[in-house]
């Protein structure tokens, strides 16, 4: 990896930069911003009204795609541009629209959030307005819609829409699955720790209501855009239908099997390791959140350089500031921490007035609110949203008398993900980020810190409610009898300063220490525990770590379910030649998922089969769908077999490995046509590999969509490696940014981000990061203004 990146590093640096002034409005002082030969701007301002309008503008001229659909989504206005096909994706995002204070919300994420996030929303507006003066500066995607992009307002900023880590599709999952297999075989499918939940289904919740779709709202605005050939101008039309079909048929089969292993997708991994384990002597950090790859990139990097400020990294490109990334005295990360902060309250409507609802012993009002959708192609309609103490109402059956709200943590002040991050960039030391982090609600986080005073510690950060009366894994009557006890002040929740073993990883599994005291505030489901236990392996090791030790880690592919299960293999023999030659090939494999492994693909198809017979044997038809048995569960159930297998436990799991490992082998068979095995190669577009479909790939002709795609490529890993490629075949989810920070340098620091920082596809930074991601290469994130200066692509001169 070190020589590809000097040789990347020397080649880049011979092309030639370019220099742009512009005069805008809005602006104080001037402002410069260089660009490196990555795409990541370095924005230098005298003021910080100045230092945000130029971030927002600048996001917005590499983004604004990106930021359209962003403001649709959040302003719930989709089915003005793609017709009534989206009335429930905004009726949805009105629903949830957040209706508190909007100052005292600003005012949560900073002291100054209200100037900051404003001094951005008119910068964002700044280059709106460019585009209206210069319609030829709007992206491809624009003309092909025949749309132009909407001014920006603060609640956009702030808004709720990105749907992180829902709970109540669980609960509701949850409640079918119960009655479907019954208590105590759900307790043994469903591996719930550190603590055993109550999964008491509470008898007013109506049987008949569990057949009904009451999440169709909360889903709806939640699901990624996708488009039709019919909402583009006729010339970049996708002209075969049956192809477009089969497209879109494919997308939403990697999204749902996606979904149904969000446990281990939507994650992350990072940890700290102090300076008495590095060779440089100084704290390192590590992060790569886990998300969808996507084109453009969830995530996109810039430099922040003003009074108070001077701060680096990544985070969503429509708000301001830096979430994961470092300043001049410390760098900080994060990853998902298990918890639920929404419920699903169940009540009894009146039986001549819906707008009624019994709670504690009385009939309460609705509060409604009138509201009109725009739709292309038809007249506005008017809609009602309803919302109980509790919530929004999502679901209502006048046969059943019954209606469904959804309590969530996150509508109240302080619920916009990552907006926390403008306090933790202005931090000097641990106790100063700890302060920051108890602002931080959503998501709930692992942050990690390092600095270089030589400090490291880890902060479980989050709002967390407080049930007393249950668990929260299922829906509830809304009559009283299961209110919130308010919420856990965020500094209560689970932490370390300095670790005695000198590291601390974290990898969306269960890390809170034994000892701590509010167990009824801690999740019950967490991610599979593998990736993190390979970075626990690996940092422990007693070595002292590089820069190129993190990135190996980062881009690590060992399996250890695949260290755990293979060696079941090796007192068997199977009577199916095809089906023998794998297990003998296994037996020889070192557990790497790497892209030329063919043991890697035999491997990963025997597993996949593993999942199938066990579901079978365990599973009913009618519940696959609701429950998702992890992987730990899976190999506990093989590595400790039971009456589950039958009469002789450890004879009927033999079999069904052997069966497996045989059907596997039929599998790959017809994948691969023809293809000699020595040819079966773990990456390849036959098999593991990544391809980034633009949001409106499937609609377009197939000219235009191989220029906003990307790939394939072939890829190694898995879900279950710290290299995390979930989910299927084609990898939809993982890291695409990465971060590795030396606090004694931040000239040393390290970073990728996939596929380009721009998403604009005629912009010379839309895909070329992609290749360099895709083979686990790093670009030096620069800091000092030297070192910066030596790699500049471009210069964007700003002046009042």
């Amino acid at each position: 990896m070190k020589a590809t990146f000097v040789l990347l590093f020397l080649t880049l640096c011979t092309q030639i930069s370019a220099q742009e002034q512009l005069k805008l409005s809005g602006l104080e002082k001037p402002v410069e911003i260089i660009t490196d030969q990555w795409g990541v701007p370095h924005i230098y301002a005298q003021t910080e009204h100045d230092l945000f309008f130029a971030q927002g503008f600048y996001a917005a001229r590499d983004r604004l795609f990106q930021f359209e659909m962003w403001r649709r989504q959040a302003t719930g206005t989709v089915a003005e541009i793609l017709g009534e096909r989206e009335i429930e994706r905004d009726l949805g995002a009105r629903l949830f629209r957040f209706r508190g204070n909007l100052d005292q919300e600003m005012a949560h994420y900073h002291p100054r959030g209200k100037s900051i996030i404003t001094a951005f929303v008119a910068g964002v507006n700044a280059w709106i307005k460019q585009t209206q003066l210069k319609p030829e500066l709007l992206p491809l995607e624009f003309k092909s819609l025949g749309i132009k992009p909407g001014l920006w307002t603060p609640d956009v900023v702030i808004s709720r829409h990105q749907g992180l880590l829902e709970n109540v599709t669980d609960e509701w999952n949850n409640a079918k699955a119960l009655l479907a297999l019954g208590e105590d075989k759900f307790r043994e499918l469903i591996w719930f720790h550190p603590q055993k939940p109550d999964l008491h289904l509470d008898a007013a919740i109506p049987k008949a209501l569990l057949q009904q779709d009451v999440l169709k709202l909360y889903n709806a605005f939640r699901k990624p855009l996708s488009f039709k050939p019919e909402d583009l101008i006729g010339a970049v039309r996708n002209p075969n239908a049956a192809q477009y079909r089969d497209l879109a048929a494919l997308e939403e089969q990697e999204y749902q099997e996606a979904q149904s292993e969000k446990l281990s997708n939507v994650g992350s991994n990072n940890w700290i390791v102090s300076g008495n384990h590095t060779q440089s002597g100084y704290p390192m950090l590590a992060n790569d959140p886990h998300r969808a790859v996507s084109t453009p990139s969830l995530r996109y990097m810039t430099h922040l350089v003003g009074p108070g400020w001077n701060v680096i990294g990544g985070g969503e490109p429509v708000i301001p500031g830096v979430s994961i990334g470092h300043n001049e005295y410390g760098a900080w990360g994060l990853t998902i921490f298990s918890t639920d902060a929404e419920d699903l309250y169940v009540y009894e409507t009146h039986p001549t007035n819906p707008n009624l609802y019994k709670a504690g012993g009385e009939w309460r009002k609705m509060t409604i609110v009138k509201d009109t959708i725009k739709v292309k192609g038809k007249a506005p309609i008017i809609v009602e949203l309803k919302y109980t103490h509790h919530g929004p109402v999502v679901h209502e059956d006048p046969k059943l008398k019954t209606a469904c709200a959804v309590r969530c943590a996150w509508l109240e002040v302080g619920g916009s993900p990552y907006l926390a991050s403008l306090r933790m960039g202005q931090a000097k030391n641990w106790e100063e980020f700890r302060l920051a982090c108890q602002y931080s609600h959503i998501p709930a986080e692992n942050m990690i810190w390092a600095d270089r005073a030589g400090n490291i510690g880890w902060q479980a950060v989050g709002i967390t409610p407080i049930r007393r009366q249950h668990s929260g894994l299922l829906p509830v009557p809304g009559d009283g009898r299961f209110e919130w006890d308010g919420y856990l002040p965020i500094l209560e929740r689970p932490g370390v300063a300095n670790p005695s073993q000198g590291f601390w990883a974290t990898a969306n599994e269960n890390v809170t220490p034994k000892d701590y005291k509010y167990w009824e505030t801690i999740g019950y489901k967490w991610a599979d525990p593998y990736r993190g236990d390979r970075c626990a392996e690996v940092l422990s090791s007693g070595r002292k770590f590089t820069l190129q030790d993190f990135t190996s880690l980062q881009t690590d592919y060992l399996s250890i379910p695949a260290r755990n299960l293979v060696p079941l293999l090796r007192n068997l023999v199977s009577a199916d030649t095809s089906a023998e030659w794998a297990r003998r090939t296994l037996l020889q494999w070192d557990f790497q998922l790497e892209k030329l492994s063919i043991g890697a693909t035999l491997y990963d198809a025997w597993e996949r089969q593993l999942r199938t017979e066990l579901e079978q044997m365990l599973l009913p038809a009618n519940v696959r769908t609701l429950v998702n048995i992890q992987t730990y569960r899976l190999v506990e159930f093989l590595l400790l077999p039971d009456g589950k297998f039958g009469t002789d436990p450890t004879r009927g799991r033999n079999d069904l490995v052997l069966k497996a490992l045989s059907t596997a082998m039929q599998n790959l068979t017809t994948r691969f046509q023809g293809i000699p095995r020595s040819q079966w190669h773990y990456g390849q577009e036959k098999y593991k590999h990544v391809l980034l479909r633009h949001p409106l790939s499937s609609a377009v002709n197939p000219e235009l969509r191989k220029k906003l795609d990307h790939g394939p490529l072939p890829r190694g890993g898995s879900g279950q490696t710290v290299g995390a490629t979930a989910a299927g075949y084609n990898q939809t989810h993982g890291a695409t940014f990465r971060l590795v920070v030396d606090t004694g340098n931040w000239d040393h620091c390290l970073a990728t981000n996939s596929p380009g920082q721009s998403g604009n596809p005629d912009h010379p930074h839309y895909r070329n990061l992609f290749e360099m991601w895709a083979n686990d290469q790093y670009f030096p994130l620069f800091y000092s203004k030297g070192k910066i200066e030596s790699v500049k692509y471009g210069q964007l001169n700003l002046v009042p």
